[in-house]
């Protein structure tokens, strides 16, 4: 009996959720008996036509991470959609738009200037763009197409799980592959990770008063916290209100403030403006000028805000032209 055929593809990431994948550890040797790895660019000589020669829905389920941005990315999920009978979105670039999400708030020209001409490290005196087509030494060549926006994979293609996370955690893609194995996987649509925010769960919960009220926000570096009181009472931003748990508390335990990359809950449309709401709640003024203080306290709200969900958001970011 043949094994189920399992394909992993990278679009628009940094590669950390190619690497969740080899931190299975010994684990993923159990994956490795159970399936058969038909397509993985980054870590076997894999080719587009090997794929396209398949039956359609031959490979059982793919691991897409990363967001929409290039033409290529576009064509390689809609062409793995095709042969694939699940698609799961693999880490929060796929899911939600991700960091890479964040050049939504620029047009295309303002990224490829910025890239090209503008930064000290660049030495581009001709200021040359890249092109779709450029001839040399008598040779047309081709570059992939830069889209207008960045786009999650649901925005391009079906999806029919997703797994969250800056990356996932090692344990969360285990389970999500067994799951598959044994036909155990919930109803489509379903993000496979905790259902509650990050909050009913925190190590620091019972930290926090029954009501936090803020005069002030403050940023690391800028005070000595406390490392086993709530952040939101001492004044720091933490996404755990608005965050889907399930992430193994990774960032709390070092340490560090939820940072929203396990996306919302099932039941809120926009993380942004869950969070927003849930600060503005625990601020402890009404004066005009010192709310406008403590607003000023928070830098560049819109990136924090949507750091990792811009793309998947109501605003979806900046609308351009170019």
């Amino acid at each position: 009996m043949s094994k189920p055929k399992i394909a992993l593809y990278w679009c628009a990431s940094c590669g950390g959720c190619e690497e969740s994948v080899v931190d299975l550890a010994e684990d993923i040797l159990q994956v490795a008996e159970a399936v058969d790895i038909v397509f993985w660019p980054v870590a076997l000589d894999f080719k587009y036509e090997d794929i396209e020669k398949m039956a359609d829905g031959e490979i059982t389920a793919t691991l897409i991470n990363g967001a929409i941005r290039l033409d290529n990315q576009e064509h390689a999920a809609k062409l793995l959609r095709k042969k694939s009978r699940l698609i799961i979105a693999h880490g929060s670039c796929a899911h939600l738009g991700g960091v890479v999400g964040l050049a939504n708030f620029y047009e295309r020209r303002d990224i490829l200037n910025r890239a090209y001409k503008e930064v000290p490290t660049v030495k581009n005196p001709q200021g040359i763009l890249p092109e779709i087509k450029t001839k040399e030494s008598g040779r047309e060549l081709n570059l992939s197409g830069f889209h207008k926006t960045v786009k999650t994979l649901d925005q391009v293609i079906e999806v029919d799980y997703y797994l969250p996370g800056c990356p996932p955690t090692p344990e969360l893609i285990k389970n999500a592959i067994l799951a598959i194995l044994n036909d155990e996987l919930p109803p489509k649509g379903s993000v496979l990770a905790e259902k509650k925010a990050l909050c009913n769960t925190c190590s620091r919960r019972e930290s926090k008063p029954d009501k936090v009220r803020i005069k002030e926000f403050k940023r690391l570096y800028e005070i000595q916290w406390d490392a086993t009181r709530c952040f939101l009472d001492q004044g720091i931003i933490c996404f755990g209100p608005a965050t889907r748990g399930g992430c193994e508390e990774r960032c709390i335990k070092a340490n560090m403030p939820c940072r929203g990359c396990f996306g919302p809950t099932d039941n809120v449309r926009d993380q942004g403006a869950k969070f927003l709401s849930a600060l503005a709640s625990i601020i402890d003024s009404k004066d005009e000028k010192e709310l406008e203080k403590i607003a000023d306290s928070i830098p560049d709200p819109a990136g924090l805000f949507y750091r990792y969900s811009l793309a998947s958001s109501i605003l979806r970011g900046k609308i351009g032209t170019v």
